[in-house]
Parts: structure tokens; C-alpha cells; sequence
């Protein structure tokens, strides 16, 4: 079986959307039905593929798209340019890594989607006006061309009932993001001039669904009443994005410039460093389709104080403490974090769940019910895969 994997997007830095898609991979990597996977990355991307090591995996052919960066330009890729590569390739599973733009009749072979939200519904904000009319007409068109959905948790797969019509909401079924425990560990620091001072991390893009200004003013709170180290620092990890301005006022108005630490483009190893050696992780969000960095964090043995919201408890229930985004919700998280800080660290948690082999079986049995049914409603004769390329990159 081939499958074709898109994840180019916007960002040249690593973000939650491309480590799904690489991740993606190598959960398909475990099965020994997959005889090759072809990704495909934008122009900006190909350091990330380098980091993450997939040019050198067996059975993984890597594509670099002929797109420019802007929002236009990587669309209209998707939906005039993707249907030429499919039919180079003849892959047996297209495999959407985000909602975009397709022209599923020009592809003859079933199409998957990753959905791991719907925020252009639940938290207009994270676009702006008008901007938000778009993503929602692209989420839309996406959801509806799609052969099945794969939704990250049950949380997105229920939330898909509120904007969603049956005929689509019908082709839903949930497969985990894959979060396994990170086995290389960096030996420097990634936090610049870190001189052994504890900090609170928080890892989130600069977007309003995350909430970063509310743990600001919580770490200012816990300053100026004395409450913790005065040394105390948060650190943010994540690409930039709307809320960035908004941030950086705060932080301006609050004056914690010294306190605050920003980061972004991590490695896995750099990532896990700031895991193991965090105080606690902080994930205040309003609203979430999964929850990757509270699963990273309990995996790295870490205190994780977050919001009480459904992503976040299909998690892990046990572990983590919740903390309702009420008009006190200030007050309270700094008192979890207080608490939390009491508590000896605790040890890493297992979430089989999430583990590639576990996804990579899932993942497996839904191409193989998709590939008869989708071959015959689309009156195409279907001929499986008999060898894989050998790896390497090809520019398109």
C-alpha cells in the first residue's frame, strides 16, 4: 500500500500541525502493509524533514510542493496541483494532514482527513473578521470531499455534530494524535543565559483559544505576592501569531520583560530538556482538539496544572489538575500552581493509547475498508502496490 501524506503549510517552524503529519509517518512505518509513504512539504519545510530524520527513513519519499508561502498560493496548489502529483505517484490513500482545498473528482483514490478542531466555529478569534469566513468555507468544502474523517479525539468527532450535516459527521471516526515518550533528551539549555533559574513552561502558539495572557497575570501574581521564587520565569514556547501584539503589551504593561521567556522551532530533544526541567506545565486554553503538550508533559514525568476542558480530561482524568475558566480563574491557577509546586515530581504515565503502533493499526484498517468501496463508487480499477521507490526528494 502507498500513501501520499500533504503537510505543507505556512510556518517554516515546527508546529503542532507538522509534527502530526510527521508523526503520521512513522506511525505508518510500523505496519509492514505500507510500502511506501510520498510527503509532501512545502519549499520553508524542508529543514523541519531533515530534523525530524524522515529523509533518511526507508520507505519515505519526500515532495517539495512549487508553492509561495501566502495563503493563496498554497491553496490553489492544493486543489489544481495535488490532483497532477496524485495521478505521478498513483498513490492507494491520499491522506489530508489538515483541512484544504480539494478537487476530489479529479482523484481517483480514497482521501483522508486529519480534522483536529473546528475552530473557525468555536473560537472565531483565532482568525480575525473577515478572514474566519474563509477558513470556514474551506473547512467545509474540505469535510464534505473527504472519503472519512479522522478526528484526533472523541472531543472533535462530538463537536463536528454542531456544524456539520449527518452525511459528513458520518464519515468521522477518532485516531489519536501519536505522543510517545521522547528518548533523547538535550544537554543545553534552549533557554538563552539560563543560569539553573526555575521556571513555568507553557507550550502554545500565539493564538486566543490558548490563553496565554492569563497565566502572565498569574506569574505576576505569584511575584508580586511573594509566593514563589523571585527568580521565577515562563517560559512560551510556540510559533507567533494574532495574539502576539496582545502579548507583548501585557508583558510590557505587567513589567515581567525579564521574566518571560519566548522560544519557537524547537527540537524534540530541546523540547523534552524544557519538559524535564520545568517546574510545571501551565495549558490554560479555552478550547482544544487534542492537547499535545499535556500528553508530552505527563509522559516526561511533569506536574501539568490546565484548564478543565473535554480535550484535555479524554487525556488522562488522573494526573493533571483541572481548573475551571471561571471569572476567578486567575486566582485559582495560581493557587493549583502553588499546590502543584508542593507535590514531589511525579513519574512519567503511560498513555498506550497514543503509542504509534497502536495508530499505525488503526490507521491501516481504515485505508483497507476505504480502498474496495472507494474504487468502486468512483468506477476506478484498483491495483495494490507491489514495490516501494527508493527514498529521496523530488521538487515539483
Amino acid at each position: 500500500m502507498k500513501v501520499l501524506i500533504t503537510a505543507a503549510q505556512f510556518s517554516s517552524n515546527i508546529s503542532g500541525l507538522q509534527r502530526h503529519a510527521f508523526n503520521l509517518v512513522r506511525c505508518l512505518l510500523q505496519r509492514k502493509e505500507i510500502l511506501a509513504v510520498h510527503l509532501v512539504l512545502a519549499p520553508w519545510q524542508r529543514e523541519l524533514a531533515q530534523t525530524a530524520g524522515l529523509n533518511a527513513m526507508h520507505r519515505v519519499t519526500t515532495y517539495v510542493a512549487d508553492m509561495e508561502q501566502s495563503l493563496l498560493s498554497r491553496n490553489l496548489w492544493y486543489y489544481r496541483r495535488l490532483p497532477e502529483l496524485v495521478a505521478q505517484i498513483q498513490p492507494d490513500v491520499v491522506h489530508l494532514s489538515y483541512p484544504v482545498p480539494v478537487n476530489a473528482s479529479a482523484i481517483s483514490c480514497p482521501i483522508v482527513l486529519t480534522l483536529h478542531d473546528l475552530y473557525p466555529y468555536e473560537i472565531p478569534g483565532n482568525f480575525g473578521f473577515p478572514k474566519v469566513f474563509f477558513n470556514r468555507m474551506i473547512l467545509q468544502q474540505c469535510l464534505r470531499s473527504v472519503d472519512a474523517i479522522a478526528c484526533v479525539s472523541d472531543t472533535t468527532k462530538l463537536r463536528m455534530r454542531l456544524y456539520a450535516p449527518r452525511r459528513t459527521w458520518g464519515k468521522a471516526l477518532r485516531i489519536y494524535n501519536c505522543v510517545e515518550p521522547e528518548l533523547v533528551c538535550a544537554k543545553q539549555s534552549p533557554i538563552p543565559d539560563w543560569q539553573g533559574e526555575p521556571f513555568l513552561l507553557v507550550v502554545a502558539q500565539h493564538r486566543k483559544n490558548k490563553n496565554v495572557p492569563l497565566l502572565i497575570r498569574v506569574l505576576h501574581r505569584l511575584l508580586r505576592e511573594k509566593l514563589v521564587h523571585p527568580e521565577m520565569k515562563l517560559v512560551i514556547i510556540g510559533i507567533t501569531g494574532p495574539e502576539t501584539p496582545r502579548i507583548f503589551r501585557l508583558i510590557s504593561d505587567l513589567g515581567l520583560s525579564k521574566r518571560i521567556v519566548f522560544l519557537q522551532g524547537l527540537s524534540e530533544p530541546a523540547l523534552q530538556w524544557c519538559y524535564t526541567r520545568c517546574e510545571a506545565l501551565a495549558a490554560p486554553s479555552e478550547t482544544e482538539g487534542f492537547g499535545l503538550p499535556v500528553a508530552e508533559a505527563l509522559l516526561a514525568g511533569c506536574r501539568v496544572v490546565c484548564s478543565d476542558i473535554p480535550a484535555f480530561r479524554e487525556i488522562d482524568e488522573q494526573h493533571c489538575r483541572f481548573i475551571a475558566l471561571s471569572s476567578d480563574a486567575e486566582e485559582k491557577f495560581s493557587q493549583a500552581i502553588l499546590e502543584s509546586l508542593q507535590d514531589p515530581p511525579p513519574s512519567p504515565v503511560s498513555l498506550p493509547q497514543f503509542s504509534s503502533e497502536v495508530l499505525g493499526t488503526q490507521y491501516v484498517n481504515l485505508y483497507r475498508e476505504l480502498l474496495p468501496s472507494a474504487y468502486r463508487l468512483r468506477g476506478t480499477h484498483y491495483t495494490a502496490s507491489i514495490q516501494a521507490p527508493t527514498p529521496k526528494e523530488h521538487s515539483l
